[in-house]
This record gives structure tokens, C-alpha cells and sequence, in this order.
């Protein structure tokens, strides 16, 4: 039974994460799952929803269809509604239901785009990997589809921001600071892949001279663009007084070409000590504030990414992907951890006589805190700065 939630809920689901992070671009994504299940993403993973317009489909998948294979009922659903919709892409993604009676994602992509003519591309998706996978498999496809080489602006230092989706900053006004605060002197912010961004101004990204990755989400999207454009990559959300050491950063990595990660370059650097506080979140955003709290008050801290975390995200492979809320428990005991940083459903596990500040996750909570969270850039919970 390992991995079993019993007292916290588990983070959103891939087929989510694509969902959100193709939500404003103008395509039309279909997950191949039983008839009624859209209110799973609609409802509970998408604060959008009644806000903006996005075309998002369940495939309405039976039993017998499941049972027989009949591929041919799906495609022909897509075909007729692509017809209608005219979108820009089609993304068909799916849930566990398609996984265990085997569905070729690629096969039949390539099978609606011969017929409609659309950009059509299968991300096989399959509800049990988190939110993480499924949006960086999305941003990645954007990319490799709309995204072609073209000349770099040399009057100004072009910005692609990669990996901002609702899942991880809420519906606040992150995306919109990013933009102010890149928008400077010579930089200038060529496209926002993910919320905020537009799909003609994707079509751009190439002129860019660096990616800003502000999630995990962006990671897959921002190595693509490195290898094919030659565009380096710099990890990092500018919180805090981590803002005035962006640039330099940033210049940096335009100058020598070599992509880097803030939080493990510098993370460790400023105590030896063994760590009381942590951080647990999605890996880049969290590594971000820890880096911040270590500068500011020379105390170590660990961090814990459940939705999964790379290596190259890690200072020395140090932040854990711990899952299981059994495993997250007995970490915050063992090591003596005596304030952590976390959303606030992770009270339930805590030990007795541990601190928690809180910092909402929509994609672990959902709605519940929806209207606490703030925006990162400009509003992170200074009670954070007082430990």
C-alpha cells in the first residue's frame, strides 16, 4: 500500500497538466476517458474555467469501446469537431482507462492531422503520473511544433518565460510581473509559454537570447530550444531579493552560453549546519524560496518536491522526491525538521510541536486556499523572512 494517500490528497494528475498548460493558446485538447470525467479537470484543476474560453474535450470513451478498440469513433468525434472549432493544434491526451486496454497516442495524431490538416500531436498521458510530466510533455510538443530558428534581435536581450501555469502560481498576477520585471533598459520579453502568452508570439521564441524557466514544467521545453536554437536556460523564480541578482545571473548565462540553475549554484553555500526548515513544493519554485531564506538568514534549508524534482534542480542531489506522505512524515521527524514552508493540507502530517507557514499549491489543493495564494514575485508571505 505504499504511496496510498490517506490523510493528504495527491498532487493533479498528468492529463491536467496538459490541459493547463495548452489552456490559452488556442488549440483543442481532448482526453481520452469515460463520458462526464471533464469535471475532474474543469472543476478541480483549472481556476480558468469561467473566466476564458478554452476548447477542452473527454473523448466519452465506453465500455465497449474500451473493450473493442474502436479508435475509429474518437477519430472520427475529433475530425468533426475540429471541423467545427478550427483550432490552431489538436492535443489528444488520455487517463488510465486507455492505458490498460493499450492506445497508440502517436498513431492516431498522425491519423487526424492527415484528415484535418491541423497540427496534431498524442502526449500519452495516463493519470497516474503528476501534473509535472503531463505539462512538460505539452510545452515541449508546443515547442517542437510552432517554435522554428530565426534571427536574434541584437537592440535588445529577448526573454522566453517557460513553465508558468495555473497549477503552480495560482491565478495571480505572477505571469504579468515576470513580464514588468523583465521589461527593462534592454531586455524585452519575446513570448510566455505557458499562462499570460499567446501562440503568435511563441511562433517568435526563437529570437530570444535565454529561456527563464520558472517550473519543472518548462524544463523538457527549455533543453529542446537549447539543442535545436542553441538558446541556454536559466532556472529560477526572482523572489525577494533574489530579483536584483536575476540580471547578473542572466547576463551570465547570455555571455557564456552555459545553462544554469539558481538554486543549485547557490543553495548550501551560505551554512554548513544541519538543516531545521524546509520547503515543500514543485522543485524550481521552492528551491527559489529556499535559496532566498538561506541568503537572508544563513540557516540551511532542505527542500521536498512530492510532484518530482531533476537532478539538475538539486544542489549536490540533495532535495528529495519524496511521495508518499508516510515517507514526507518520517523525513520532518527523523531530522529534527522544526519549521516547514508547505501548503497548508500538510498540517494533518506534521509532527507535533512543528511549524507550518503556509504556502497554497493549487495543484495539491485546489481550490481551497485558491484565494490566499499570492503572487510569488511581488508577495511572498514575508513571515517566510522571519524565521
Amino acid at each position: 500500500m505504499k504511496n496510498v494517500s490517506k490523510i493528504i490528497p495527491c498532487y493533479a494528475a498528468d492529463t491536467s497538466g496538459v490541459c493547463s498548460a495548452l489552456y490559452e493558446f488556442g488549440g483543442m485538447t481532448v482526453v481520452h476517458d469515460a463520458s462526464g470525467c471533464n469535471s475532474t479537470y474543469s472543476t478541480h484543476d483549472e481556476p480558468r474555467w469561467y473566466d476564458m474560453r478554452s476548447d477542452i474535450y473527454i473523448s466519452a470513451l465506453t465500455e465497449t469501446d474500451a473493450i473493442m478498440g474502436n479508435d475509429e469513433k474518437l477519430i472520427e468525434d475529433i475530425v468533426s469537431a475540429a471541423k467545427d472549432r478550427k483550432p490552431a493544434f489538436i492535443a489528444l491526451c488520455g487517463s488510465p482507462m486507455p492505458m490498460m486496454t493499450g492506445f497508440d497516442y502517436e498513431a492516431v495524431a498522425r491519423d487526424i492531422q492527415g484528415r484535418t490538416g491541423i497540427p496534431t500531436f498524442g502526449l500519452e498521458t495516463n493519470g497516474t503520473h503528476s501534473y509535472i510530466s503531463g505539462a512538460g510533455m505539452a510545452l515541449e510538443a508546443i515547442v517542437r511544433e510552432f517554435v522554428h530558428d530565426m534571427p536574434k534581435d541584437d537592440d535588445s536581450i529577448g526573454i522566453n518565460i517557460i513553465g508558468a501555469t495555473p497549477l503552480d502560481f495560482g491565478v495571480t498576477s505572477a505571469a504579468e510581473s515576470l513580464k514588468k520585471f523583465f521589461n527593462r533598459g534592454k531586455m524585452k520579453v519575446i513570448s510566455s509559454i505557458g499562462m499570460g502568452g499567446t501562440l503568435d508570439e511563441i511562433r517568435r521564441a526563437a529570437s530570444a537570447k535565454v529561456n527563464l524557466v520558472v517550473s519543472y514544467c518548462g524544463l523538457p521545453a527549455a533543453r529542446y530550444m537549447e539543442k535545436e536554437f542553441g538558446i541556454p536556460y536559466f532556472c529560477g523564480v526572482p523572489v525577494g531579493s533574489l530579483q536584483s541578482g536575476a540580471f547578473s545571473f542572466i547576463y551570465e548565462t547570455i555571455h557564456d552560453g552555459i545553462s544554469r540553475t539558481m538554486a543549485a549554484m547557490c543553495r548550501g553555500k551560505h551554512t554548513d549546519e544541519k538543516a531545521e526548515r524546509l520547503v515543500i513544493g514543485e522543485a524550481v519554485l521552492a528551491g527559489s524560496i529556499a535559496f532566498e531564506w538561506e541568503a537572508l538568514t544563513r540557516h540551511a534549508v532542505d527542500v521536498i518536491c512530492p510532484p518530482d524534482i531533476d537532478a539538475e534542480l538539486s544542489p549536490d542531489k540533495k532535495d528529495l522526491p519524496l511521495y508518499a506522505e508516510e515517507d514526507i512524515r518520517a523525513y520532518i521527524k527523523d531530522n529534527g525538521i522544526k519549521t516547514v514552508v508547505a501548503d497548508p493540507l500538510y498540517k494533518y502530517i506534521l509532527p507535533e510541536g512543528c511549524r507550518l507557514i503556509e504556502m497554497p499549491h493549487f495543484a495539491f489543493s485546489g481550490r481551497c486556499f485558491a484565494k490566499d495564494m499570492r503572487d510569488p514575485i511581488n508577495n511572498v508571505n514575508k513571515e517566510i523572512y522571519k524565521w
